[in-house]
């Protein structure tokens, strides 16, 4: 696709310059500066990068078993095995 874009004459200049100091032409100046631009909004520049940004969302959004926590009431309320073996040898001996 074509498009024209306009520049005032100091911008042009400048980018002519630019693109011969790094021996760029004008369409690859303008390619890097809209990457740039899609990169700075969030938008995916290609399907490379579309699926990189779904595979970081759906990453974030699954819980992982480790980040379950116990509250206290079921730490306390936990049954505790040694306490079982004491009762049951007091009862035993008396």
């Amino acid at each position: 696709m074509r498009k024209l874009i306009e520049f005032d004459d100091d911008t042009r200049e400048k980018l002519t310059q630019l693109g011969r100091d790094r021996m760029a032409t004008m369409q690859e100046l303008a390619d890097e500066a809209f990457a740039d631009l899609l990169k700075k909004h969030g938008v995916p520049i290609d399907l490379k990068d579309a699926l990189c940004k779904s595979a970081k969302k759906t990453d974030r959004s699954e819980p992982t078993a480790r980040t379950t926590t116990r509250t206290n009431d079921s730490l306390s309320t936990r049954k505790r095995p040694h306490a079982n073996r004491a009762a049951k040898r007091s009862v035993r001996r008396g």
